[in-house]
């Protein structure tokens, strides 16, 4: 247990000096590319954060990716009584990551950071709940 919330804490702390890094980078703010290298659908100013045609997506296939395996293990193997702990988590990193993804300052180092995040809790829920990432 106190694995888990030292690796939880990490990861957040991580995000934190990630969020607050400053680099240098080259903005062109008439077009955008995802990080595949493809152009991107070009922002309209009407996109919110509940907006559903995006649902709860970061942006960055690695973060999505991991959400995705993080909320099925979560909900399905994770007893009832620790649950919303897990749950409160996946909130903060889905605020956080979805502001590091709309920074391009730090929408660079977010995939590495998601799937560092991936690696750590795959461990932890594959030894506590049997889950596989």
């Amino acid at each position: 247990m106190r694995r888990t919330i030292f690796i939880i804490v990490s990861v957040v702390f991580a995000l934190g000096l990630i969020a607050c890094a400053k680099t240098e980078t080259t903005n062109n703010s008439n077009s955008t590319t995802t990080t595949a290298g493809t152009p991107a659908a070009p922002k309209t100013g009407t996109e919110t954060a509940s907006n559903p045609s995006t649902g709860d997506k970061i942006g960055v296939a690695e973060c999505d990716d991991f959400i995705a395996k993080y909320e099925a293990c979560v909900s399905g193997k994770v007893p009832e009584v620790a649950r919303a702990q897990y749950q409160a988590t996946l909130k903060q990193w889905k605020e956080s990551w979805k502001k590091a993804a709309e920074n391009p300052a730090t929408r660079g180092t977010l995939a590495a950071v998601c799937k560092q995040a991936a690696e750590q809790q795959a461990a932890v829920l594959k030894t506590s709940f049997g889950c596989n990432f």
